[in-house]
């Protein structure tokens, strides 16, 4: 199976202050024609926002984006009426459609704010704008791969316009997770913090790994490991 690495110091690189963040892929200022998205997946954001700051109201559409919190604490509020404070391990989800107005913020006035920021093209344009999330259950807290995100929002899982299934991976050392890629799909490995062995390829934190190649993953930790896996069609 080939796995093809994107290392975390190989990232795109903004520092606004208030905003510290690395891009997976090209975004904003960061422009890279090597590295403008996987399958339909086009932004992966490593976002540390200090206590009290956050991004102002603002626009998108025909967009799904999600956020996935790592540390500290991230309020959203948009123009469908949704207003949440999410916390380490809680995912929200936003479908932008024809087009909605949202915030994020750091509500801590003395701790920063770590989160994964996603952006995944929708199966069509012109959606109904909608909100969903995913927060983990006492049952979870021991699973080494849990389904977060789905098209059909299975198994109690955020729901996405998109053909693709995403899953939490929390491992211990010496734990280990298994993924089947059927043929024709293709899986993005992101590493949120920790170190992995994935079928030979070492990976620490901020590293990215993708394969095409129809087969068995297994995951392995050497050490306490948080990473998002992305099955895409």
């Amino acid at each position: 199976m080939n796995i093809t690495i994107r290392k975390a110091s190989e990232r795109g690189h903004a520092d606004h202050g208030w905003l510290n963040s690395r891009h997976t892929f090209s975004f904003a200022d960061y422009h890279d024609p090597a590295h403008m998205g996987f399958r339909t997946m086009r932004v992966i954001n490593d976002d540390h926002v200090a206590a009290g700051m956050g991004f102002g109201t603002h626009p998108h559409r025909d967009m799904e984006i999600f956020s996935y919190v790592l540390a500290g604490e991230l309020a959203h509020k948009d123009s469908l009426g949704n207003g949440r404070t999410l916390r380490p391990g809680q995912i929200q989800l936003m479908s932008a459609g024809t087009g909605v107005t949202h915030s994020e913020f750091n509500p801590s006035r003395t701790d920063p704010a770590h989160f994964l920021q996603i952006w995944i093209q929708p199966r069509e344009r012109g959606l109904t704008p909608s909100y969903t999330e995913w927060h983990p259950r006492p049952e979870h807290d021991a699973a080494a791969k849990v389904l977060v995100i789905s098209p059909d929002g299975r198994d109690g899982s955020a729901t996405i316009h998109q053909n693709a299934d995403i899953y939490r991976i929390r491992l211990t050392p010496g734990q280990s997770a298994a993924h089947e890629l059927r043929a024709g799909r293709a899986v993005w490995l992101q590493i949120a913090n920790g170190e992995l062995d994935l079928n030979g390829v070492q990976l620490f934190t901020g590293d990215g790994a993708s394969t095409e190649d129809a087969g068995v993953l297994t995951l392995t930790a050497s050490k306490p490991t948080e990473a998002i896996l992305f099955d895409l069609a």
